[in-house]
């Protein structure tokens, strides 16, 4: 089989596999923050923050989106120093505070090993302050080995709501002969799959329930920046980054 016939045919499996309930779960919750007027907060380091950049300010997504992004946390500065800064305690609680979170917020806290220390703080520290918490991590590599914060818990054991990305153990999945080690991760597409699955269902949960979310319309389509810059003013003293 083609390297990226098998890679697709791996993708198309783990989809196949996601856990629907929790979808709806984690939906109903999200449907629920909207209605009530909360926010609802996407928070992930290293490469697990595009998928917090994969909900905010795009066609067809929720304008009631706040990505948490932390420039030591991300890779544009230095790749390297992002994956120690994301294994250190003790952040959680500036960001929780400069991002001005609260309780009955919800958030939706992105890691596939789900082991490192500011992951932990801030999943502990948002359910002690009454948010919803909903992870989406990988439960295979996040079961396979132990946390690396001093409580010993991982993402999984403290949130309300686990979606399970589905990946393998160390998320890259394809073998190819003569190359040491597996290439081709899965955790941002189906991540990114998952996300969406859950905004469908919950703007399809607040229309039941006579509510209607705002969205942004594409940039790139006739009247797309009349409604977007109406959308812009209306929330950009409420939401960071727009």
């Amino acid at each position: 089989m083609k390297k990226y016939i098998e890679y697709i045919e791996n993708v198309k499996s783990i989809i196949e596999k996601i856990d629907g309930k929790n979808i709806e779960k984690a939906a109903e919750i999200t449907a629920q923050t909207l209605i009530k007027g909360k926010r609802i907060y996407l928070f992930g380091t290293g490469h697990s923050h595009m998928l917090a950049e994969e909900l905010f300010y795009r066609a067809g997504g929720l304008v009631n989106i706040q990505p948490i992004l932390i420039d030591e946390l991300m890779l544009h500065i230095s790749a390297s120093a992002s994956t120690l800064a994301e294994r250190k305690e003790g952040m959680a609680e500036k960001i929780f505070n400069d991002y001005s979170m609260s309780a009955d917020d919800t958030v939706i806290i992105i890691s596939n090993s789900g082991r490192n220390g500011v992951i932990v703080d801030m999943a502990m520290l948002c359910r002690e302050k009454g948010l919803n918490v909903i992870a989406l991590t990988n439960l295979s590599h996040s079961l396979s080995g132990a946390s690396r914060h001093k409580s010993g818990k991982r993402l999984c054991e403290i949130a309300h709501i686990v979606l399970d990305n589905g990946g393998c153990v160390g998320d890259a999945c394809i073998d190819v002969d003569g190359i040491e080690g597996k290439i081709c991760p899965t955790s941002t597409v189906c991540g990114a799959l998952i996300l969406n699955a859950v905004v469908a269902q919950a703007v399809d949960i607040c229309a039941k329930q006579g509510f209607k979310p705002d969205h942004f319309a594409s940039s790139n389509i006739d009247g797309g920046d009349e409604i977007n810059n109406l959308l812009v003013e209306k929330y950009k003293k409420e939401i960071k980054h727009l």
